[in-house]
């Protein structure tokens, strides 16, 4: 199989990395970028083809990715109209859908709609796909190889749920961090020194994500049993409940699933 990636940026360039680590080949990648700096950078890295502009050897693949910001898509597609055959498009743009990029593209209907996260960047992502009717098994199980380069994948079937999946997973690493910085803060205000404080908040994170991923029991079991009656842990919880911490970050997640719909219906207008 062959992939050529449209767009050099961080996402690219993980996906890359990850299919780098699995062994595969750099003869088969090929990134189109208009940046010299960055295919430089890519060519010296990887070993891959690099270019700045879509020729017929970057439209000699199997798989175009389209790795580019959702305000550059329109632009960064329209060289590709009429020149496509079966290739499978797969987008990691968040918002546009695929009724959209498949207008873009002239109509071809082989197209992928994915959402990963930034912890792809170190492998650790979660990506939620959703194909067109158009495409078939083949091009699906392609589009979620290529995507498990980078974690973890999972299919959505109606594609309104892309929405969802960009509010919960697309943008929560921020949420975490949010978490991490409001923890490493009270550290700092507790009398430690940074590093201790950074330390302290980021692997009490990790483990205890750790311990819901290893574990079966619902997340507020495991919570339940960090809470003895009367404790510190119950005094933080209890502050939290008053402060509306759990209803304030549920809204949030809505808020970014509306603002995801928004996105789309302003970036698909004609």
């Amino acid at each position: 199989m062959k992939i050529t990636f449209i767009g050099g940026g961080n996402m690219a360039v993980a996906l890359i990395s990850g299919l780098y680590r699995q062994g595969f080949p750099a003869a088969g990648i090929q990134v189109v970028e208009p940046f010299t700096e960055s295919r430089d950078t890519l060519a010296e890295r990887f070993g891959v083809r690099c270019t700045a502009a879509v020729d017929a050897a970057a439209l000699d693949c199997q798989v175009l990715v389209l790795a580019v910001k959702p305000q550059q898509m329109r632009e960064a597609v329209a060289p590709l109209v009429g020149k496509l055959s079966a290739q499978l498009v797969v987008s990691i743009a968040a918002g546009l859908r695929l009724a959209d990029i498949s207008r873009w593209l002239g109509g071809h209907r082989h197209v992928v709609r994915t959402m990963p996260n930034t912890p792809a960047l170190i492998g650790a992502g979660i990506t939620g796909l959703c194909a067109d009717p158009g495409v078939n098994q083949d091009g699906r199980d392609n589009a979620e190889n290529l995507m498990r380069a980078v974690g973890n994948t999972f299919w959505v079937h109606d594609e309104k749920q892309m929405d969802a999946v960009t509010a919960v997973s697309g943008s929560g690493p921020a949420y975490v961090f949010y978490f991490i910085e409001a923890m490493e803060a009270a550290a700092l205000k507790l009398g430690f020194d940074a590093p201790t404080a950074r330390q302290l908040s980021v692997e009490t994170f990790i483990g205890a994500a750790r311990l819901a991923e290893q574990s079966s029991e619902p997340i507020a079991t495991l919570r339940q049993r960090v809470t003895s009656k009367g404790g510190t842990t119950e005094a933080a919880l209890l502050s939290f409940g008053t402060s509306g911490t759990a209803a304030a970050i549920e809204q949030g997640i809505m808020a970014a699933d509306q603002r995801g719909r928004e996105l789309g219906e302003i970036l698909g207008k004609d």
